[in-house]
């Protein structure tokens, strides 16, 4: 790799993972939303490795094994060791006839996904994975969405058995070298802190909570992270596409229509951008790294020209004063770090 195209790398918490600050997001590949044919799913591959990405971060539940498959095709002929993957556990992926495109957000037809997070349910899932990614381990894995924003009234059930079943079985793999650290991927604070005391991760993934945009649901699990030698991996950094686009906020956020409030926050950062000249997107994705809890930031990417343009928002240039505008504005949180 080039000096022109090498990323920094950090350490995982205390395992010898040593992971990239900034990693391809391989949702959009499953079909997230709209189709993605497969030439474009492996041009945005090929380009994310040629502009030194080299960290990808996928799950069993983006596109029903879709976004796996491709990515184990993607990276077919390259280095294993040259190469960083995350995948997930949790959810078990079924054939299922009834079921037409666009069922949970994914444009996949014929297959439907559910949890499952017994010993059994995470040791098949992991050896799926495995198959479709075409390698023997991966470097992190994730038990997927536990938590009750997730599980509603079911989580305490959900956790007893994520407790009892699946994380033993996780740190299992870990310990046998299939998978160099074990965490969690959520999109809440909450089931991390109340998670974090009761078995050892070594790593959190938190989609859209301590972005450019919003860090108020994140100060106490960026507080236990530190605490802990918890490394976070942040995902989710354009905040469900509405900071994704550098002329002009988006329409969703969360996965839903943006409310009014929110998008009035998301319009004063964009103004401050334009007063300085910075690319909303780069501010994204570097704002988030400069917190010491986090150790990398996962971006979605869909296609090539996505994956070059997350390449040239990582290396961009950002004046201090812009980030001092948007303290001084209160559009950072005061215990919130910016570079």
């Amino acid at each position: 790799m080039s000096a022109a195209t090498e990323i920094a790398e950090r350490r995982l918490g205390a395992t010898d993972v040593r992971l990239p600050v900034l990693g391809f997001g391989a949702a959009p590949i499953g079909n997230l939303y709209t189709e993605v044919t497969d030439d474009e799913a492996m041009r945005a591959i090929g380009a994310a490795l040629e502009k030194g990405i080299c960290y990808f971060d996928t799950a069993p539940y983006y596109g029903y094994g879709l976004s796996e498959s491709r990515l184990g095709r993607g990276l077919k002929g390259v280095r294993r060791d040259s190469v960083h993957i995350s995948t997930k556990v949790g959810r078990r992926i079924y054939e299922d006839a009834t079921r037409e495109p666009g069922w949970e957000g994914f444009a996949v037809a014929g297959r439907k996904a559910e949890f499952d997070y017994s010993r059994d349910g995470v040791m098949r899932s992991f050896e799926s994975s495995l198959q479709r990614l075409g390698t023997d381990r991966v470097d992190i894995l994730l038990l997927h969405d536990i938590g009750r924003l997730t599980h509603g009234d079911n989580h305490p059930i959900m956790l007893r058995q994520a407790l009892d079943e699946a994380l033993p079985a996780m740190a299992e793999l870990k310990s046998s070298g299939a998978c160099g650290a074990i965490g969690i991927g959520v999109n809440e604070e909450d089931i991390a802190v109340e998670l974090m005391p009761l078995f050892p991760l070594d790593c959190v993934m938190l989609a859209g909570r301590y972005t450019l945009l919003e860090q108020h649901a994140s100060q106490r699990i960026m507080q236990e992270a530190q605490a802990r030698n918890v490394g976070i991996l942040v995902a989710g950094p354009y905040s469900s596409g509405l900071m994704g686009d550098a002329r002009a906020p988006g329409s969703t956020y969360n996965y839903a229509p943006v409310e009014p409030k929110v998008l009035q926050r998301a319009q004063q950062i964009y103004a401050i951008c334009a007063e300085h000249g910075v690319d909303v997107g780069a501010a994204a994705l570097q704002f988030p790294l400069a917190h010491p809890a986090v150790i990398s930031v996962v971006a979605g990417m869909r296609n090539a020209d996505e994956a070059m343009s997350a390449s040239l928002r990582y290396r961009a240039e950002l004046p201090a004063e812009f980030w001092q505008q948007l303290r001084a504005e209160g559009l950072t949180q005061d215990w919130a770090r910016t570079p």
